[in-house]
């Protein structure tokens, strides 16, 4: 049983899409060298000349843009701080005109030695979103969406009724229809879309198209992905959130995290490069609980009535995906073959983005402490310090502080085993600090049947596998959270 299954009377429903995406765009081959040359000649242009050629072409870029900021019909607002609030003033720009669709508002940033421009739109396909682009070469854009905006407009389309509280869903009138469309958004080329965009404002482009046969490469600059567990009420998720981010705290560990993301927890020895980091806020808005491990992170926070979850990969190198390479052997290409190889930024991994979140998720929900608002399981944990008689067989209580005890505990709920199981083999070099003998095996399988015997696990049919019970998960929850908050305190 999971978090979800415990409350699945009062949740609504489940929702999975992203939510903040920025996606940077290069002209890649004008970021190389000899390519450059190339555009040079080709525009016959002399080194010597480049400066005065490089300042004409941004003068011509920004009076394009200045026509098309007026053809628009929108307003030009200039900052001379970084630390002014571009988002705010565009909301007030949009709380003049909420109907208006298209282009915004255009802000743009000085005193630099070229301008940056941000172009504000209300897009039929994306909702509100932001281009921004430099006015020099190579000409570099970013482009910032926003998953849940984006899945708004295709309910609307499909006349799914909702209502959104700070950028959630408070209420779906169909969880199912939604998540379909979510999920489709994956079958878009949103490629296409960007490119579109960016025509409309970046006037050389067609002819560095014309001489590159090429456009602008889009990577993923940062990609968050969110579930959202949507409660009936905020009171149903408020009685035991609180609670929640607190017992995940204190009982989750480094290798609970580590596992998290798709690691092989055996070799954690092994990581030498980064930081494992836990960290828990209170915040204005309420309790955030976050794990990161070398800039990629999975956090949780209460939005409303939704649980969040959500996972944000900016260091997409610790994955893996699957790419198609040419096999040469002897400098011929004889087949083509499919390996595993570290993901890059490129927006085509977009569908290994989230292929990887929903992974991450799925651990981390499995993993997550059952909260049981009710009732307090003091007697649970009198019966196991208590004797026990197991088909004619008396098996000996526990000592719940005993250091022995503890660190069993601490060894069956980590989260690597919560999917997977665990075995005598599989856990007796983590319980022993000794060479490994006939002696430690047979105390371990000891343990275990006792463990079973006072249902903290449970053992799989035919197979030497065990398995954390709901009720053990509870109580090893209780035990191991009173004891380190102690130890921290």
């Amino acid at each position: 049983m999971n978090i979800i299954e415990q409350n699945k009377e009062k949740i609504n429903g489940i929702l999975e899409t992203f939510d903040r995406m920025i996606i940077n765009g290069y002209l890649l081959n004008l970021c190389n060298y000899r390519h450059f040359l190339y555009y040079l000649i080709q525009n016959n242009i002399q080194l010597k000349d480049f400066d005065k050629f490089a300042l004409e072409q941004t003068n011509k870029l920004c009076n394009h843009i200045d026509n098309y900021i007026n053809e628009n019909n929108v307003q030009t607002i200039y900052l001379n701080s970084g630390k002014i609030d571009k988002n705010e003033i565009v909301m007030c720009e949009l709380d003049k005109n909420p109907n208006k669709t298209g282009l915004i508002s255009e802000v743009t940033s000085r005193p630099t030695k070229c301008k940056h421009y941000y172009f504000y739109f209300n897009d039929e396909e994306f909702g509100l979103m932001y281009l921004k682009i430099q006015t020099w070469f190579p000409y570099n854009v970013q482009i910032y969406i926003n998953g849940r905006e984006y899945l708004s407009k295709l309910l609307d389309k499909n006349n799914i009724k909702y209502e959104m509280y700070n950028n959630s869903f408070s209420y779906i009138e169909d969880f199912s229809k939604a998540q379909k469309l979510a999920d489709d958004i994956l079958n878009k080329k949103i490629s296409d879309s960007f490119d579109g965009l960016i025509k409309q404002i970046n006037i050389h482009l067609p002819k560095i198209e014309k001489i590159f046969s090429h456009s602008y490469y889009w990577c993923i600059d940062q990609c968050e992905f969110a579930t959202d567990i949507n409660f009936k009420s905020r009171d149903d998720l408020s009685l035991f959130y609180k609670t929640l981010v607190e017992t995940a705290y204190f009982t989750f560990s480094s290798e609970d995290i580590y596992s998290f993301f798709g690691r092989n927890v055996s070799r954690i020895h092994t990581f030498s490069k980064g930081e494992i980091v836990s960290d828990l806020r209170n915040r204005y808005q309420g309790y955030r609980i976050k794990f990161k491990i070398n800039n990629n992170q999975i956090k949780m926070y209460d939005k409303g009535n939704n649980l969040r979850i959500e996972v944000t990969i900016n260091n997409p190198k610790d994955f893996k995906v699957l790419k198609e390479k040419e096999k040469i052997i002897e400098h011929k290409t004889l087949e083509k073959e499919k390996v595993w190889v570290p993901m890059g930024k490129s927006i085509s991994n977009l569908y290994r983005y989230v292929e990887i979140s929903k992974s991450i998720t799925k651990r981390y929900i499995e993993a997550l402490p059952l909260v049981n608002i009710n009732e307090v399981p003091i007697s649970d944990i009198e019966k196991l310090s208590s004797s026990i008689t197991v088909n004619n067989r008396k098996y000996t209580g526990f000592n719940i502080l005993e250091k022995d005890t503890l660190k069993i505990f601490s060894i069956i709920s980590k989260g690597e085993y919560l999917i997977n199981g665990f075995s005598n083999k599989s856990i007796r070099n983590q319980y022993f600090e000794v060479d490994i003998t006939s002696k430690e095996i047979n105390k371990l399988t000891r343990l275990l049947s006792k463990l079973k015997a006072h249902g903290i696990i449970k053992k799989v049919a035919r197979k030497n596998k065990y398995y954390l019970t709901t009720k053990g998960r509870k109580i090893t929850n209780s035990i191991l959270i009173y004891t380190r908050k102690t130890l921290l305190n």
